[in-house]
């Protein structure tokens, strides 16, 4: 008998909930529910359009047992890949401007929380689950898109596996697995 074998990369995933995310519900539970099978390491926690300075475990609990973005940044090593998903779509102020997201007061941008953890996980993918041929018609779609640089993939079979390649190919940084304050 020998146990199950399990993928041992280490993932964080980032899940978009809410408003336009609600009519991916069904296609991000199911990959929600393969990664958790798949992967002995998988950590995950919800944001709401951009990740800002809170995140949470529990989606039912949205409103109440926030877990700080900082804590996840000095909890997780830099050897852990970073998968977000997300449709991107919301008004392109809460990427850029402080005090513009929907669910929280942001006292800084979404695009310095993208950056923080993109330079926490170097190894760092965006999977959306909105159609390709629509991600030119949606501004933060499209900043989204070049914050990641250029690494959005859909959330298709295709789409999926070019990601996979993509964190398996990028080395993952070395150092300290703490982001300075």
């Amino acid at each position: 008998m020998r146990p199950e074998r399990h993928n041992s990369i280490k993932i964080l995933l980032l899940l978009d909930v809410g408003g336009s995310m609600d009519e991916h519900i069904a296609t991000c539970e199911e990959l929600f529910s393969a990664a958790r099978s798949e992967f002995k390491h998988l950590e995950h926690f919800y944001f709401h359009n951009c990740p800002y300075g809170t995140l949470w475990k529990d989606n039912r609990r949205r409103h109440g047992g926030h877990v700080s973005t900082w804590d996840v940044l000095h909890t997780f090593p830099p050897d852990w890949k970073l998968v977000i998903v997300g449709d991107a779509a919301m008004s392109p102020w809460e990427i850029t401007t402080p005090g513009a997201a929907v669910e929280e007061w942001n006292e800084e941008p979404g695009q310095l929380w993208l950056d923080r953890l993109l330079t926490a996980w170097p190894s760092a993918v965006w999977l959306n689950p909105a159609p390709q041929r629509l991600w030119d018609w949606t501004q933060s779609t499209q900043m989204l898109h070049q914050a990641m640089g250029g690494r959005m993939f859909p959330l298709t079979l295709e789409g999926l596996d070019l990601a996979m390649r993509h964190l398996h190919r990028t080395p993952s940084a070395r150092g300290t697995g703490q982001y300075p304050r």
